[in-house]
């Protein structure tokens, strides 16, 4: 069938969505022979108007993984994306714990806003919490496998008479899909790291950018200390601050990101593709 847009959209904080989506839609573009545009909604401020995308779009559509799931601070948002009749392939970037039910929920939220599937994406990544816990990925044996993926969707879509025609997409998880994953102690009790907050140490320099960056704008931009509204542990902060002021110091939180490098860094987890 014909493809008139090839879209790489997603919601990447420390770019390794971005990284993995943008390999698979420059590849198809240059399969399909039609221009590429990027949607990148990980600022607040894109989201407050639902984007709509037409028939005709292939569009690459990622998203992180959190606690198993799409965030669900962003899944209100990525349920009022309009498909319009659209083609999608769904991808999700995990920390090589496990996606849980994350793929399958971002495919049925794409299916109910008017996209039709044709294909389905897990890449394990560097998780946001830890410099060690997938460090470097995705790395060229996972952008190598994209750009296969990407070559697989290429001839099922060439082999489609329209996007009407796509078969059901079928994808690890369940549906409806189960709860989120919950963090727990050694002695099996819950730990809450919802309410966690960055600090921000003395080195700042007010520069702003922690604020200007922040996906759901929790900081304050008259002073990076103030956390004014809901984090969502992203660690964009944390990453991209020039001067390393961001830290989180949170003991549930650093026993978590503690448990999860000692049983989850190995082994490493192959991208999962669903075709």
């Amino acid at each position: 069938m014909q493809i008139n847009t090839v879209w790489a959209a997603y919601f990447s904080a420390t770019d390794t969505t971005k990284k993995v989506v943008t390999q698979i839609a420059r590849r198809l573009s240059q399969q399909l022979q039609c221009p590429m545009q990027t949607f990148d909604f990980t600022l607040k401020h894109v989201r407050k108007t639902p984007k709509a995308f037409a028939a005709g779009d292939l569009v690459v559509f990622g998203t992180p993984v959190y606690a198993g799931r799409v965030p669900n601070l962003l899944i209100k948002y990525v349920a009022s994306v309009q498909g319009n009749g659209a083609l999608a392939v769904p991808v999700v970037c995990y920390g090589n714990r496990n996606y849980d039910d994350a793929l399958s929920e971002l495919r049925l939220t794409l299916t109910a806003g008017g996209f039709h599937p044709v294909a389905g994406a897990a890449f394990s990544c560097q998780h946001s919490f830890s410099l060690t816990q997938g460090a470097g990925r995705p790395d060229i044996s996972d952008l190598t496998i994209a750009t296969g993926f990407a070559d697989q969707v290429y001839h099922k879509v060439e082999a489609l008479p329209s996007a009407e025609a796509c078969p059901p997409l079928f994808v690890k998880g369940n549906d409806p899909v189960g709860p989120y994953y919950t963090p727990r102690d050694r002695h099996g009790n819950p730990i809450n790291i919802l309410p966690v907050k960055p600090k921000t140490k003395d080195t700042c320099t007010q520069c702003g950018r922690c604020a200007r960056e922040c996906p759901l704008e929790a900081i304050d931009p008259a002073d990076a200390h103030n956390i004014v509204g809901k984090c969502m542990k992203c660690n964009r902060c944390v990453r991209h601050c020039p001067k390393g002021a961001k830290y989180f110091d949170d003991p549930n939180y650093l026993y978590h990101k503690t448990e999860l490098e000692e049983q989850y860094t190995w082994p490493r987890k192959e991208p999962e593709l669903f075709l």
